[in-house]
């Protein structure tokens, strides 16, 4: 089924957000939610730095797939009939020098982090997204809809 271009729009702004919540599983196949900070590459998906200390960390290197929660609903009076995207897919290493770049300009003050050795930068390759851009306005997003270079699974 096609989606609207104005959902497609709203789910690409979204996308493009400076926080999300980071659902990964733990060691026990429990969901384990913590807030990140993202960064977009260059065909727009989203960057995380992460610490090799914190659990979503460890949660990513037992199990890749992971979600975003991108939440466009700040200031709004009913909070549930505002936009919000939730992108699925799988977490891999990013180490090019230029998705590093783009994160720290996106995030200076990650700078001091991503000098740190534990801290290693992360990408979220989406398989689709969940897009609820309002009340009843609800629609399965697939990955390569929403983002440029990525091919149909």
């Amino acid at each position: 089924m096609s989606v609207p271009a104005e959902m497609l729009a709203t789910a690409r702004d979204l996308a493009a957000g400076d926080r999300a919540a980071l659902a990964t599983l733990d060691w026990a196949g429990w969901p384990y939610v913590s807030l990140v900070l993202v960064a977009q590459d260059k065909p727009g998906l989203p960057l995380l730095l992460l610490s090799d200390l914190a659990e979503h960390t460890k949660n990513i290197r037992r199990e890749a797939r992971a979600s975003l929660l991108f939440d466009g609903t700040a200031g709004m009076a009913e909070p549930l009939s505002g936009p919000r995207l939730t992108l699925m897919g799988l977490v891999e290493f990013a180490g090019e020098e230029e998705a590093l770049t783009r994160y720290i300009g996106r995030h200076p003050g990650a700078a001091t982090w991503a000098a740190m050795r534990d801290f290693r930068l992360y990408r979220l390759v989406p398989v689709r997204g969940h897009l609820v851009a309002g009340f009843g306005r609800i629609a399965w997003i697939e990955a390569h809809a929403l983002f440029s270079g990525l091919r149909s699974s």
